[in-house]
């Protein structure tokens, strides 16, 4: 039954013993869950209720309890049902980080959670939307200034507790009378802020994480807007407020790292001067020790972003009644000066530069590829070209005859001449070869002439 309840609500981890409630507000990861013998070391077990809502409960009866157990714990009047998110010795760090006292009265633990606990407990869980709507309309009836953000049944359905907002403080005892008669319960008022309600609910802020109030905060400090001003962030109200509609939690978890490094600039009144002109104060990049000066109070004009020792340099030498002739430093070499966006939000096409760069370098690889390639290419050609020159001429290829009669159709088709121009002269006229037959007889009939004995004289009768 324990089990079932517990993979049905998200409220355990089987495989693990120390991740426990993974799902729920202000989980704490039992680190030491594996050692044995931890849970028996402390008799103290910390209990969850709705929402935030924790105690401290004494295990007197040294029921074998681990993380995520739901348990009966002692309540005033009753019992109350909550779950067990921590046991052994990370249970009295966290009572002190509750600021929970020593000699504070400490309930104690009265059993598992059986099956009927579980059906009283469905119930008054059922009944607490209608309350909260009904209870709501009760306070507007009344002309009371408050706002009940939620309400808890007790585990046994006996007593509800009633979370309210209010600026001003509220006499509501006229309310719980009311309440008590139209739901026959025992009433308590409980009175929390803005952050503790966000808290309570839950959900993701715009860093896309949970709600710091509903994962780890338990103590809520006051938060002003000089913490953004230490932080050189604009005061847009809409940007620096939370889903509780105040001032961010996190704007105070680095303006202790801002106050020192803004120490070791200078002051933001100091104006600089040069022969040419006369520099005001414009903005910093603190941690990186920058500081942008223009020559405009009002708007950026003529830009120059200097470090903070140059700066301390031009000012004692301003006292000294001496005047550079730049703002920057001999030494210091510009960069190349990329457009700034004023309101500091990046284009919408931020993403696709690394892009590009990518494009860049597989191109680039491409290139080298090919240059490679080429090398070898002319590396095995030259070693050819040697081989060839060692052994003898270059034997040709071969040339594939073509057929004769496709040579007879190319040829017709290029010569638009009649037929019998185009057959006198081509090497097959019969009687172009008549022709040369009697040159090659008469040729013969010369040499076996001049090989006779009568020849020869004939030939040497020749005059010269």
């Amino acid at each position: 039954m324990d089990n079932e309840f517990k993979l049905k609500n998200g409220s355990g981890c089987l495989a693990c013993s120390g991740c426990g409630r993974q799902d729920n507000k202000l989980n704490t990861y039992d680190w030491m869950a594996d050692i044995p013998g931890n849970s028996d070391e402390q008799d103290m077990v910390e209990v969850q209720f709705k929402n935030t809502r924790k105690g401290y409960y004494k295990n007197s009866n040294h029921l074998p309890l681990m993380k995520g157990d739901i348990v009966a714990v002692e309540a005033s009047p009753g019992h109350d049902i909550g779950t067990v998110t921590l046991t052994g010795r990370l249970v009295p760090l966290q009572m002190k980080k509750a600021n929970i006292r020593p000699d504070a009265e400490i309930k104690r633990v009265y059993r598992k959670a059986k099956p009927v606990d579980m059906e009283k407990y469905e119930e008054a869980k059922s009944r607490e939307h209608q309350t909260m709507i009904r209870s709501r309309k009760i306070a507007e009836d009344l002309g009371l200034k408050m706002k009940i953000g939620d309400v808890e049944y007790q585990g046994d359905g006996n007593k509800a507790i009633f979370y309210y907002i209010a600026d001003e403080r509220v006499d509501f005892r006229q309310l719980i009378k009311v309440l008590a008669d139209a739901f026959k319960v025992r009433i308590e008022m409980k009175q929390i802020g803005a952050r503790q309600e966000a808290g309570r609910i839950g959900g993701i802020g715009p860093c896309g994480r949970e709600l710091c109030c509903a994962t780890w905060m338990t103590s809520f400090i006051s938060v002003s807007t000089s913490a953004a001003r230490y932080q050189d962030i604009s005061l847009n109200p809409q940007k620096l407020a939370g889903q509780c509609a105040k001032l961010k939690c996190c704007l105070n978890y680095e303006v202790d790292a801002y106050v020192e490094c803004q120490k070791r600039l200078p002051s933001k009144e100091i104006e600089l001067e040069t022969t040419d002109s006369t520099y005001y104060y414009f903005k910093a990049d603190i941690l990186s020790g920058t500081i942008t000066y223009s020559t405009d109070k009002s708007f950026l004009a003529n830009e120059c972003t200097i470090s903070a020792r140059r700066a301390f340099e031009v000012i004692s030498m301003n006292r000294r009644g001496e005047k550079p002739d730049k703002l920057e430093s001999i030494e210091n070499v510009r960069e190349e000066r990329k457009p700034k966006d004023l309101l500091e939000q990046e284009s919408l096409t931020r993403f696709d530069k690394s892009k590009n760069s990518k494009n860049k370098k597989k191109k680039n690889k491409g290139g080298q590829v090919q240059q490679q390639t080429e090398t070898l290419q002319n590396d095995v050609e030259r070693t050819m070209a040697e081989k060839n020159s060692n052994k003898g001429p270059k034997p040709q290829p071969k040339q594939l005859e073509r057929p004769k009669e496709n040579n007879e159709q190319e040829k017709a088709s290029t010569d638009n001449r009649p037929k019998n121009q185009r057959n006198r002269n081509k090497g097959n006229n019969p009687n172009r070869r008549q022709q040369n037959g009697n040159q090659g007889e008469q040729k013969n009939k010369q040499q076996k002439q001049q090989n006779t004995p009568e020849g020869k004289a004939n030939v040497n009768n020749i005059p010269q």
